[in-house]
């Protein structure tokens, strides 16, 4: 009986043994401030990033820094080496009616989150300012015309 050495034509290219390493988004472990601008409203959040699930997916946990927080959510970031794609799960607390899986590419040192909600489109973009050492994320949505508008703009700063 001979045995079959694996190949790179048989390895697989998602799974267990393939671990989700990305450089850019190492940068997002640790712990933040997020300053959040919503219209004229400002907030502020703590954030910490972790790899979870065997480094298959960095998790992102937002919490309103007031007490008791009036927003909380839980991002999981993972890829998809099959498609050559990002996907993102985004629950807060408006609960399941409102939770969304999108997909993301990325160019340079950004990653554009695409989600399609009931009522329309919304991108995420999330950018590295290397300079700074801070994250920004910009989320716009589209309205029933085509529009877009911005919805929030966040800024991280390493604690």
């Amino acid at each position: 009986m001979t045995q079959t050495l694996p190949t790179q034509e048989n390895q697989p290219v998602d799974g267990p043994h393939v671990h989700f390493e990305d450089a850019l988004l190492d940068k997002l472990t640790g712990e933040w401030r997020l300053s959040r601008k919503i219209g004229t409203r400002l907030e502020e959040n703590h954030v910490k990033a972790d790899w979870i699930l065997n480094h298959q997916f960095l998790q992102i946990h937002m919490k309103d820094v007031k007490s008791p927080p009036s927003y909380e959510a839980l991002v999981l970031i993972g890829y998809n080496h099959e498609q050559g794609q990002y996907v993102v799960y985004w629950l807060d607390i408006f609960g399941g009616k409102f939770s969304e899986k999108g997909f993301g590419t990325r160019e340079g040192n950004s990653i554009r989150f695409i989600f399609q909600y009931p009522d329309g489109l919304l991108h995420n973009t999330f950018t590295w300012n290397d300079g700074e050492q801070t994250w920004r994320s910009l989320i716009e949505q589209q309205d029933e015309q085509g529009q877009w508008s911005v919805f929030a703009e966040d800024r991280l700063q390493r604690l």
